[in-house]
């Protein structure tokens, strides 16, 4: 069981990339960690809990199982997510469900769960995992853009819901990263021919720029330290180039930052 200085810490998606590098920070912190995900790739003092953030009948009775064992949960990091490409047009309604399913109704599941827990225990912290793509909305990336939107839109109401219950709720806007996330993403170049070339163009220019991304160790680092923090704010932008870019997309007119962005990636 946990003691009294030992937070107890939810990260889902912790088998591999950010959610791995962040479940082994707070590890480090001293935490007692709780790693959600469908692959065992065990860690040295992190606990696995085999689910899949889709299941909700999973996601309550491994929340259950972390509190009977720890009696409390103090912050969860919704980490769990996946991207996929191409044009809209030659997407399919199954691959784009797919990608709301888990990005965005992953973290909601997760959080419906401990929300309960968190708000009769007077505090808790809830972190969720988007990207900067929420406000620069890269195209042939659209699907996974509008999931990350819905996740920070998401975040900011759910911060207001909760607050008087003591739970603060902050959503982390990512940029590029070098991890397994580019090999894994479900591309595809459907009409390609049609958008002359555009999209593998789009996405080769993606996949080069996260290869040459952020160290997810430092990531893992950056999101541990904010569950450490007493008044965490609502948003964090990851990196000061992200920074300028996130507040750039929020300032420019949406013709202008349509341009901007069309000429990097559309």
């Amino acid at each position: 069981m946990a003691g009294e200085n030992n937070k107890v810490v939810i990260v889902t998606g912790g088998s591999s990339g950010i959610g791995r590098c962040t479940a082994s920070a707070l590890k480090e912190n001293g935490c007692i960690v709780y790693e959600f995900s469908r692959r065992n790739i065990p860690m040295e003092g992190v606990t696995h809990l085999s689910v899949d953030v889709t299941d909700e009948d999973a996601v309550n009775a491994a929340v259950q199982q972390v509190i009977q064992k720890e009696t409390k949960i103090d912050a969860v990091i919704n980490c769990a997510g996946f991207g996929i490409s191409g044009a809209v047009e030659f997407t399919s309604m199954e691959q784009a469900k797919a990608q709301f399913d888990v990005n965005f109704f992953g973290t909601v599941t997760v959080n419906k769960a401990v929300l309960p827990f968190m708000r009769h225990q007077g505090k808790g912290h809830i972190v969720n995992i988007s990207s900067v793509a929420a406000v620069a909305h890269i195209p042939f990336q659209t699907f996974y853009s509008a999931s990350k939107a819905a996740v920070s839109s998401y975040s900011y109401a759910l911060a207001n819901e909760v607050k008087p219950y003591g739970i603060h709720v902050t959503v982390v806007e990512l940029g590029d990263i070098c991890t397994g996330f580019t090999k894994a993403r479900q591309k595809s170049i459907l009409g390609d021919d049609e958008y002359g070339g555009r999209i593998s163009r789009s996405v080769s220019q993606m996949e080069q720029d996260e290869q040459n991304g952020m160290d997810p160790a430092r990531i893992g680092r950056y999101i541990a330290g904010i569950v450490e923090k007493k008044n965490p704010a609502v948003v964090y932008v990851a990196g000061a180039q992200y920074k300028f870019l996130s507040l750039l997309c929020k300032l420019l007119p949406a013709a202008a930052r349509g341009k901007i962005v069309g000429k990097i990636y559309g």
